[in-house]
């Protein structure tokens, strides 16, 4: 099992535009167009797929929130900010 990061590890490894809310970290990607959003939450998905861990991915108009947290481990691992990471890398 991973362990759970305490909190500051956490706040200095969140990665850029996260931010932290409880037992989660939480981002909102901006778009110019509904479909980009929609391409990007599929991406999203297919880098969560492969790293074996699946975040809370809602679309909105222009919007795609992510939320991540490790849910075995009862918190915010490195899988999380790892994955937030890669998020970020893929937006850029």
């Amino acid at each position: 099992m991973t362990d759970v990061l305490d909190d500051a590890e956490i706040d200095e490894r969140l990665p850029a535009g996260w931010e932290r809310d409880g037992d989660e970290i939480v981002r909102t990607f901006e778009f110019d167009a509904y479909l980009d959003g929609v391409g990007f939450a599929a991406a999203a998905g297919g880098l969560a797929q492969e790293a074996f861990h699946h975040p809370e991915l809602t679309i909105g108009w222009r919007e795609v929130e992510i939320r991540l947290t490790t849910h075995d481990a009862g918190g915010i691992t490195d899988a999380d900010l790892d994955l937030a990471a890669r998020f970020n890398d893929l937006r850029e």
